[in-house]
């Protein structure tokens, strides 16, 4: 599938040759990541979002991971995985010898099933909960063996249980039905977590007892930013080694590959940001004439060329370029894009009053959200069609009111969580999907289930295609743009380019001092 990853710089700066030291040689001191995603929870059970899934592939395992650019899952807390028999609707994993907590208590297949269990029970609003909307139950056949019985066939599951809600906790430390309450942490992954202050800095150590796919790495500092520019001004500053996602697309903008004092990769991602639209019984905009007519207004080359600086790919699919079953049916479907006239005369249609007045509602402090909500405004209300009121919430607020359908319109990105456009199906558009956006279609739920049936992932183009066709015609989402990824570090720190591609893991273990 190809997911393109473009590095645009490796710098080789000055005399000689340079070499990775392994961990633990060399320079010991700690290598400080700056970042604006933070955690915003340490229970795997309660988080839905990539700044704790990014924590989580380092503190915690899951059952499969992915290898630097691989789109298939490799077994890390497991010796080996694989469906039973022909009907994708029985998932067996064998664990790994020799993994134990930091308490010294080994793992068994119990705590791999009581971790699946759990995030079911709890059910948290911005948990992962409905990432498992196929697995029916988990049993254990031994004390290393555990089995995943689907509800219907989903080639997607290992998939799935490689991201962070797959996240395996000891079940002596974790509640079986509500969030663990505090800052500790029990998990077997590459690190351990030994200091933590909420939105400011995660310490972490290499974790000796890891016994999984990856290596252990350097000390890290992760450091938390409120916003893009408090991240820009700490990397200035240099108070950190290396600095990603957020920083602000004035500062990208200027980065160059001959700059002789720092290195900076460029990667595609699969990461895409829209804006979702409330389509419930009583919204503002539940008539699809009206959302159909806010398509016509939207002008992405705007927001990707001004406002991020080229930083950005205007994007015209629910489906992200690169992944299986992208196309353009925002493009074809409303190619004069922006066009007042045809945005009027689809409310004259729909028979609504002008102006149509909505609440767009956005996350505080997240990149340049607040400015593109203003730019997105502006292009809404010309012709006087929409009357558009802006509302910052802070990020945990942001997702709780998105969760309780309780925004009319918002503006969010969504990260991949495993490397196959199933999570941008049933994740944004399929009934009960984690934007809550109140759309619900049975062709497309139908076509999501239809997809999961092919374990060869090529074979699902043509359901993907179609659900798109059917998305860009209901409009519960514009798609917006698709980001491209940037890391930046200092001339001695490597591995940048490693650290996140797309599936959702975020490699710390691969940074070092050179």
């Amino acid at each position: 599938m190809g997911l393109l990853v473009v590095l645009l710089v490796l710098a080789i700066v000055g005399v000689g040759t340079w070499i990775l030291l392994p961990a633990g040689e060399g320079n010991g001191k700690a290598i400080s990541v700056g970042t604006t995603d933070a955690a915003t929870t340490l229970d795997p059970a309660g988080a839905y979002d990539s700044g704790s899934w990014e924590l989580f592939s380092n503190i915690f395992q899951s059952l499969l991971t992915f290898a630097p650019g691989g789109v298939e899952p490799v077994p890390d807390a497991a010796e080996q995985c694989g469906f039973v028999g022909t009907g994708l609707r029985a998932y067996r994993c064998t664990l790994r010898d020799g993994i134990s907590f930091p308490s010294g208590r080994a793992m068994t297949a119990e705590d791999v099933k009581y971790s699946f269990d759990r995030v079911k029970k709890i059910g948290s609003d911005v948990g992962p909960a409905s990432l498992f909307g196929t697995l029916a139950s988990v049993t254990v056949s031994s004390n290393e063996t555990v089995v995943f019985h689907l509800s219907s066939p989903d080639a997607t599951f290992p998939l799935k249980i490689a991201t962070g809600a797959g996240s395996i906790v000891d079940m002596e430390k974790y509640p079986a039905t509500s969030l663990r309450a505090g800052y500790e942490v029990d998990g077997t992954g590459p690190y351990l977590l030994t200091a933590y202050v909420m939105n400011a800095k995660v310490d972490l150590e290499p974790n000796a007892r890891y016994k999984g796919y990856f290596e252990t790495g350097h000390p890290i500092e992760l450091r938390y930013y409120k916003d893009s520019d408090q991240l820009d001004s700490a990397w200035k500053a240099h108070k950190v080694d290396v600095a990603t996602r957020t920083m602000s697309p004035d500062l990208l903008s200027r980065f160059h590959e001959s700059d002789p004092d720092r290195r900076v990769t460029e990667s595609e991602t699969p990461e895409a940001r829209y804006l979702y639209l409330n389509t419930r019984q009583g919204s503002s905009l539940q008539d699809a004439h009206v959302r159909r007519a806010m398509a016509w207004l939207v002008n992405r080359d705007v927001l990707a060329m001004t406002l991020y600086k080229g930083t950005v790919d205007p994007l015209y699919s629910l489906i992200p370029i690169g992944m299986i079953g992208h196309t353009t049916p925002f493009f074809d479907n409303y190619p004069a894009a922006p066009s007042a006239a045809r945005a009027r005369s689809l409310l004259i249609e729909a028979g609504v009053s002008t102006p149509v007045r909505f609440t767009l509602g956005y996350g505080e402090g997240r990149g340049a959200s607040a400015q593109e909500a203003a730019l997105l405004k502006k292009q809404l209300e010309v012709g006087g069609l929409f009357k558009v009121n802006l509302k910052g919430y802070q990020w945990t607020e942001f997702q709780k009111n998105w969760a309780a359908g309780e925004m009319d319109a918002w503006t969010a990105g969504w990260v991949a969580d495993y490397p196959d456009p199933d999570t941008f199906g049933a994740s944004l558009v399929g009934t009960g999907s984690s934007m809550n956006t109140g759309y619900s279609d049975k062709q497309v739920d139908r076509l999501i289930a239809d997809s999961r049936q092919f374990a060869d992932r090529g074979r699902t183009s043509d359901a993907f295609r179609d659900l798109q066709i059917r998305i860009a015609k209901d409009v519960p989402l514009i798609p917006l743009w698709q980001r491209k990824d940037y890391v930046v570090s200092t001339e001695d720190v490597g591995g940048g380019e490693y650290l996140a591609d797309g599936t959702g893991v975020f490699r710390l273990w691969r940074l070092r001092r050179i």
